[in-house]
């Protein structure tokens, strides 16, 4: 074996996307080398590294305290590597555990192919019954959205979670946002037993496509009236949990306004700027509710034991299972080759196409 070129995506300059090329040598023993397949795009999150909106480019992570600094960019261009939504075939396994020809999904950016430390990075085997181009929701955006559940499932049962979505059986769920995290969330729902799932989002096609995969499509106004005289518990009205997926401030306070007394939203947006059109002195106020982020890198306090990163990310190919055909037929809306996706990429923010998921393909 020797050394091999690999080709990554980055961001050159706000609003230009580039390949750059850099030489990778032979894995090491216990490491295994990856020929990328497909890659997919997080719109949500590498967007802002396009439009230089994301808080790394005006702000450094304190990661001791736990803050932002402001005035201390920890981020400037180029930016050389984007992602986390990959797919790949082991081409040269040095590591017992994995087999040359597995396809795994992984996270290692829009790379054509990566060299991994299974001790570190998470590689999660894809089974043959899947295509292989469902594993760019396996290792990150389906443990997204399954964590969201799972922070639900802990506000009613705490460390006791034993199933996934145990918290949603026979309950009404909203989710806000149509994208790529919101529309997994609602399969999670779909899967665990909700008694029914509204996605709200205001894109008339991506309503559509909200239909055809079998949950009701609303827009944000419609939805939380919906919630507010159609969901009761006891003297109550309104939904217990909403997921809020979509980065506006407007969307989360919608969904304050759908929650029942008490309820909480499930919040997986990535907010950029300021939030206006929020306002804690109502419905929040009033009613007693609970904001919870649900980020990947942290599940709820106490269960970081039973449920960690490949637990999520076997519950996302459990799902995807059951959901296959749907995922395939409406959420993959893109397939972009990797050699044109800087163009692709550049143009996304002014062009705006109607997507769901972006995936980029390598060829072999």
């Amino acid at each position: 074996m020797s050394e091999r070129r690999i080709q990554s995506l980055g961001v050159e300059r706000e609003g230009q996307a580039y390949i750059h090329d850099y030489t990778e040598g032979d894995p090491a023993e216990g490491h295994v080398r990856l020929q990328t397949l497909y890659t997919g795009l997080s719109a949500g999150t590498e967007l802002t590294f396009l439009k230089h909106t994301n808080p790394y480019f005006h702000s450094r992570w304190d990661g001791e305290r736990g803050v932002f600094v402001p005035g201390e960019a920890s981020l400037h261009y180029p930016v050389p590597f984007l992602g986390y939504m990959e797919v790949a075939r082991v081409t040269d396994s040095r590591n017992p555990a994995f087999r040359n020809g597995q396809v795994v999904a992984t996270t290692f950016g829009h790379k054509t192919g990566h060299t991994a430390d299974p001790a570190r990075d998470v590689l999660i085997p894809m089974p043959d019954d899947l295509h292989p181009i469902l594993g760019v929701f396996v290792a990150q955006m389906g443990p997204i959205a399954a964590n969201g559940i799972l922070h639900a499932d802990a506000e009613l049962f705490g460390t006791q979670v034993v199933r996934l979505g145990q918290s949603l059986v026979d309950r009404p769920v909203l989710v806000i946002g149509a994208g790529a995290v919101g529309m997994m969330t609602a399969l999670f729902a779909r899967q665990a037993g909700a008694s029914q799932v509204v996605v709200a989002d205001p894109s008339t096609a991506r309503r559509l496509r909200v239909e055809a995969m079998g949950f009701v499509a609303m827009d944000e106004e419609q939805a939380w009236q919906h919630a507010r005289t159609q969901w009761h518990s006891g003297a109550d009205r309104g939904a217990d949990f909403v997921f809020q997926t979509r980065a506006h401030s407007g969307s989360l306070h919608t969904a304050l306004r759908a929650l029942r007394p008490q309820g909480t939203v499930i919040d997986l947006a990535f907010y950029q700027g300021g939030a206006d059109a929020l306002r804690l002195g109502e419905e929040f106020h009033h009613n007693g509710l609970t904001i919870r982020c649900a980020q990947i890198n942290r599940v709820p306090r106490g269960l970081s034991f039973h449920w960690d990163r490949r637990r999520l990310g076997a519950e996302t190919i459990a799902m995807l299972r059951a959901e296959q055909d749907v995922v395939l037929r409406e959420m993959i809306t893109h397939i972009v080759e990797f050699d044109e996706a800087p163009a692709f990429l550049s143009e996304l923010p002014t062009r705006r196409p109607e997507f769901l998921q972006i995936v980029f393909k390598v060829a072999e």
